[in-house]
């Protein structure tokens, strides 16, 4: 599992700064927009996107949850509908060993599928 980045205690970051927070190109960020409607950035006069710092928290919780926990889209977005979001922190790991003997053969079961 990887670490979630530092956020900058600012109000408001331009597409290209929440493109290195999150990692992912700018054209991911304006796709998510039209697949998530809580990512919502205001726009400056001239056309400019300005991301609040709860839709950059937001963008990481769906990075991860597509990247590292391989949602799809549709199922990414009836997880956070869900609020399961919130009860569930993403940096959870199993430390129970019958826990991670389990995850260890769904990941596998996975593969089969695959």
């Amino acid at each position: 599992m990887t670490a979630l980045p530092e956020i900058p205690d600012k109000l408001f970051f331009r597409i290209g700064e929440v493109s290195r927070i999150a990692q992912v190109p700018a054209s991911v960020l304006r796709f998510w927009e039209s697949e998530f409607p809580r990512i919502r950035p205001k726009r400056t006069d001239s056309g400019q996107r300005l991301y609040r710092k709860s839709e950059v928290e937001l963008i990481l919780t769906i990075r991860h949850l597509l990247y590292e926990r391989k949602f799809t889209i549709k199922g990414a977005r009836n997880y956070l509908k869900s609020g399961m979001a919130a009860e569930a922190p993403i940096e959870k790991t199993a430390t129970d060993p019958e826990l991670q003997m389990i995850l260890n053969e769904l990941k596998s079961i996975r593969q089969l599928l695959d």
